[in-house]
């Protein structure tokens, strides 16, 4: 029997400052991400069913994640990508602004410590930032920065730049 991919769908927020494009990243609250951060970041998403549109999808994963609907703004396609445990990612570039501050995540509760029958709650996402596309190529999980690229590469970004590691 063939194993179906996981499929999941995102939006990600670029923004212009000066000449350069920043991105709205999200860091993964719990304890395994805790003291990550190199590689540990994402484009806000989640997981979706085959046949949903993943348009639909990408916008309720965001509202999920960050507590409110993406902003609306000019919206670029990006291809799907394939993270190394095979699940396939597809995003959305939309450019929007977007006030971190007022991110709330939703929660997930599991067992601390393992097997003490104690749930503990965390919330989805633990920090939401802007950041230049040179700082997000280190901060995103390995998978994820294809993505970076097509943005970079689109139409609409002729010009604009990355910025430096740690311009924020």
């Amino acid at each position: 029997m063939q194993q179906v991919a996981k499929l999941s769908a995102g939006v990600l927020l670029y923004r212009f400052v000066g000449a350069e494009v920043e991105v709205l990243i999200a860091h993964p609250g719990g304890p395994f991400w805790a003291r990550k951060d190199a590689g540990a970041w994402s484009v806000p998403k989640g997981e979706y069913a085959d046949g949903e549109d993943p348009w639909v999808a990408a916008q309720r994963e965001f509202a999920e994640e960050l507590g409110s609907p993406p902003p609306a703004g000019p919206r670029i396609d990006l291809a799907p990508v394939r993270q190394a445990g095979g699940k396939v990612v597809t995003v959305f570039a939309v450019q929007a602004d977007f006030d971190p501050a007022g991110a709330v995540s939703n929660t997930f509760s599991i067992e601390l410590p393992k097997g003490s029958g104690r749930l503990v709650e965390f919330p989805e996402i633990d920090r939401v930032a802007w950041v230049s596309v040179a700082t997000a190529r280190t901060k995103l999980l390995s998978g994820q920065r294809p993505l970076l690229d097509q943005l970079m590469a689109a139409p609409e970004l002729a010009g604009y730049g990355e910025g430096a590691p740690g311009d924020e």
